[in-house]
C-alpha cells in the first residue's frame, strides 16, 4: 500500500462499553477493497471489455464497505456475470465474479455482516454468500442481530452455518481478517453450496473441503484500477481545491491533448486534497497517493496496492479523465503522450 491514512483503514477502533461498564475496544475490519476484484478486471480487460471492465469494477468493491446494504455485494456480482455474458461467457470472468461474491465485507465494530435475503439474479451465483473475517463476533451482527434473526442465515437456508462463517469458496470457516479469497483460493467452491440435506443438530454444515491454489502473485494483483470519472465528476470531488475543471470542448481531432489538460489539473488539486475534505456521496478522488472515494459525507482511502499511487489520467478514446492506481512513470507517460508538458501536474 502506498500513503495510506492510517485513521481511514486496518487500524480504525472505536471504544465501546462494556455490558458491565469496562471499556473494551471494538475494531473496525477492514480490508484493501479494490484488491477483490482485481482478478476479475484483468480477466475482463483480456476478455475484450476494455472501458467496460472498470466501471463494473470499482462499483462493485465499493460494496465491500460497511456502509453497503445487505445485497449491493451480490447485485454487483450480478453486474460483473452480466458483462462476462457479453464477451462469450468468459469463464474467468464468471469465477472471479463467483469468487467475489463470497469476499468478507468491512465490518464497522467486529461482528459479523448480514447476509442478503433475496436470488441473485444469475444461476451462476446461487447458494453463494459471503464468508466472514475471524475477527468478527459470528453470534451477533451489524444492526445488533442476534444469530438466527433475519439477515444471520444465508438466504435459502433455514439454520445457521456449522462452522459459522464459513462460505462456499472457504468451508473451513472465516479467513483472515483483511485477507483476499483470491489470495486464499481461485476455486469458487460451487461443490460446496449448501443446502437443507445438509442440516444436522440444527445447522448447516458446509461439507467437502477446497484445496487452495497458489497465492496470486503480487505483481497480478497490482493491476491498474482506473474509475471511468469525467472530468466534471473528478472535479467535483476536488470541491476544496482553488479551481475547478471545466469540462473538455475539445474537438475529436485535439480531445486527447485536452484530457492530457484536465488530468494535470486535477493531479494538481488533488495534491491539497485531505480525506477531511467536504464531498459528496459517491465522488472519487486521489488523496496521499491513495484512491478515495466519498460515504456518508467523508472521504474514504481505499488505497493502490504495493508499488502504485493513485493519479488522474487521460482517456484516449473519449473525452474525460480516469483515476487510476498504477506507477508514476506510467502517469507520466500517459499525459505526455498527447503532447501534455508539465509533468504529472503541469507544474513540473
Amino acid at each position: 500500500m502506498v500513503q495510506l491514512s492510517s485513521a481511514l483503514l486496518l487500524t480504525v477502533s472505536a471504544l465501546s462499553l462494556h455490558a458491565r461498564g469496562a471499556p473494551i475496544i471494538h475494531k473496525r475490519i477492514a480490508q484493501v477493497i479494490a484488491d477483490s476484484t482485481a482478478l476479475w478486471e484483468k480477466a475482463c480487460l483480456a476478455a475484450g471489455g476494455a472501458e467496460q471492465c472498470n466501471p463494473v469494477s470499482v462499483t462493485a468493491f465499493t460494496t465491500l464497505l460497511a456502509a453497503a446494504g445487505p445485497c449491493d455485494q451480490q447485485d454487483s456480482a450480478d453486474a460483473m456475470i452480466d458483462l462476462a455474458k457479453t464477451l462469450n461467457s468468459d469463464a474467468d470472468m464468471i469465477k472471479f465474479a463467483q469468487i467475489f461474491a463470497q469476499q468478507p465485507r468491512n465490518t464497522p465494530n467486529s461482528v459479523a455482516v448480514p447476509y442478503c435475503q433475496s436470488a441473485p439474479k444469475n444461476s451462476e451465483l446461487d447458494g453463494l454468500f459471503q464468508c466472514q473475517f475471524q475477527g468478527a463476533n459470528q453470534q451477533t451482527f451489524v444492526g445488533g442481530l442476534a444469530l438466527g434473526a433475519a439477515g444471520t442465515i444465508p438466504f435459502g437456508l433455514t439454520a445457521p452455518l456449522s462452522p459459522l462463517g464459513a462460505c462456499p469458496a472457504n468451508p473451513a470457516g472465516p479467513i483472515a481478517d483483511g485477507t483476499q479469497l483470491t489470495d486464499i483460493t481461485q476455486d469458487p467452491g460451487l461443490q460446496n453450496i449448501p443446502s437443507e440435506s445438509d442440516c444436522t443438530d440444527n445447522s448447516v454444515t458446509v461439507t467437502s473441503t477446497v484445496t487452495a491454489a497458489a497465492a496470486t502473485s503480487t505483481a497480478d494483483a497490482a493491476t491498474t484500477t482506473e474509475a471511468s470519472v469525467t472530468t466534471t465528476s473528478a472535479a467535483a470531488a476536488a470541491s476544496t481545491a482553488s479551481t475547478s475543471t471545466s469540462t473538455s470542448t475539445a474537438s475529436s481531432s485535439n480531445f486527447q491533448l485536452q484530457n492530457a489538460l484536465d488530468a494535470q489539473k486535477l493531479n494538481a488539486q488533488f495534491a491539497t486534497l485531505t480525506s477531511d475534505a467536504t464531498c459528496t456521496d459517491g465522488d472519487q478522488a486521489c488523496i496521499d497517493g491513495g484512491f478515495a472515494m466519498c460515504v456518508s459525507g467523508k472521504f474514504v482511502s481505499m488505497g493502490c496496492a504495493a508499488t502504485t499511487q493513485c493519479f488522474a489520467l487521460p482517456l484516449v478514446n473519449k473525452a474525460g479523465t480516469s483515476l487510476a492506481c498504477t506507477t508514476q512513470a506510467d502517469a507520466a507517460a500517459r499525459i505526455a503522450a498527447p503532447g501534455a508538458t508539465g509533468g504529472i501536474t503541469g507544474s513540473n
